[in-house]
């Protein structure tokens, strides 16, 4: 029986790499077909290029690092980016979209991969779905987002993640947060997934790896003007324009932009991040209180771990990694005060995979895409728009909250196993 339906599965699943081939080969004609006919459109290229200017000119305070769109805000690997960027296009468009569009192929075989590790979860025919949108194309070719190289680099890491190389990839994450800091919407999650997977000292050893990136990426400008860094590259109190937000349109401005809604906000991320994290992503380990109990991590060094612990250590199944990881970056999504449209590219890259992973029907969750794709492409949004996205983001989280939760280890304990003295 578990023979046949082993090679049932494989069976399904022969066409994914195929397919998935012949997408990255047709995504990349599209590709090539807009940068050549599609206008460019400028946002932020030419307040890159003043900034790295400024950078490479010797400037070492953040606040004085400028373009026409305002001050620097993020941290300082996106000026080591964008430099490389400048130097190999010399600051022109044409070749940075190029540049970009070879970017934009790279970061959807990473993404296609993850897919392909997780076969079980999305049908071959809706891996196509990564290649429908008007938008993320627009965002990598025409727009040339800083974005774009972040969440390139957070895949990247969540490839590593898939195989257990939690220092590599810790590595890598940390990369994208010195891009843009919206990756620490995947930090809480990500969390999780160490203190099952590894113990303390692995845990402490992988976030003292990512905190060494962020140190010496920013030396520079901690060595000279320490706080300017800080202040500049770390705001978390940001306020952005009512105007060009995507979702929460609909409210009021003066609501939008009072501390009052922005705490609320928050206080609905984290606890949506408990609830979570305690019936769904730890549901198997008895909650969150269970697992701390079971793993006693404060307390296990390496020489010192139970036979539950050896058995479970390092072993945490991909569609575990993968659904933790995703679900916890689109809770912060949704509860995001301001999405921009680049922000779009955040997210959409998980979306056929959350929506595969709720018990909705097929008709369903192409609506549901769709929708989400269909707000996205509304310029300026309206109150109506941005109504119907939160409603299709809320619709996919209840998906997802009623879903049932797979068992997040490889190997199931084996109860017949005792400890002996």
């Amino acid at each position: 029986m578990e023979a046949s339906s082993s090679r049932a599965s494989r069976s399904r699943n022969v066409p994914k790499i195929p397919f998935a081939l012949g997408l990255i080969v047709a995504d990349a004609i599209l590709v090539a077909l807009i940068i050549a006919y599609v206008p460019y459109t400028k946002i932020d290229w030419d307040a890159y290029m003043s900034q790295v200017s400024g950078f490479l000119g010797g400037e070492r305070e953040y606040g004085s690092l400028k373009g026409d769109t305002g001050p620097l805000v993020y941290p300082a690997g996106f000026l080591y980016v964008y430099s490389a960027v400048q130097n190999l296009t010399g600051g022109q468009v044409y070749p940075a979209q190029i540049l970009f569009g070879v970017l934009y192929i790279a970061n959807l075989s990473i993404v296609l991969f993850i897919y392909l590790k997780t076969p079980d979860v999305v049908p071959w025919w809706a891996l196509s779905l990564l290649c429908l949108s008007k938008r993320i194309h627009s965002i990598f070719v025409l727009r040339l987002f800083n974005d774009c190289f972040a969440m390139t680099l957070l895949h990247a890491s969540l490839a590593f993640f898939l195989y257990h190389k939690w220092h590599l990839g810790m590595l890598l994450f940390s990369g994208a947060v010195s891009i843009k800091m919206n990756v620490l919407l995947y930090a809480p999650p990500l969390l999780l997934l160490l203190l099952k997977a590894m113990n303390i000292i692995g845990v402490l050893s992988a976030l003292a790896g990512a905190a060494l990136v962020q140190i010496l990426v920013g030396l520079p400008f901690l060595l000279a003007y320490p706080v300017s860094y800080l202040a500049n590259a770390f705001d978390l109190g940001r306020v952005f324009i009512h105007f060009w937000s995507v979702n929460f349109k609909f409210v009021p401005e003066r609501v939008f932009v009072s501390k009052e809604f922005a705490v609320c906000l928050l206080i609905a991320h984290l606890c949506l991040l408990a609830v979570f994290a305690n019936y769904k992503w730890c549901k198997h380990e008895g909650g969150i209180i269970g697992f701390m109990r079971s793993r006693r991590f404060f307390l296990t060094l390496p020489s010192s771990l139970s036979f539950s612990d050896l058995l479970i250590s390092g072993s945490l199944a991909k569609e575990h990694i993968v659904t933790t990881m995703f679900v916890g970056n689109f809770i912060g999504v949704v509860c995001a005060r301001s999405l921009h449209y680049q922000f779009y590219s955040w997210y959409f890259y998980s979306l056929p995979y959350l929506l595969w992973r709720t018990s909705f029907p097929t008709w369903l969750r192409l609506i549901l895409f769709l929708g989400i794709e269909l707000c996205w492409n509304v310029y300026p949004s309206t109150p109506v728009s941005s109504a119907l996205l939160m409603g299709l983001h809320l619709t996919v989280l209840l998906g997802l909250w009623f879903a049932p939760s797979d068992y997040p280890y490889i190997f199931k304990p084996n109860l017949r196993h005792k400890k002996h003295k």
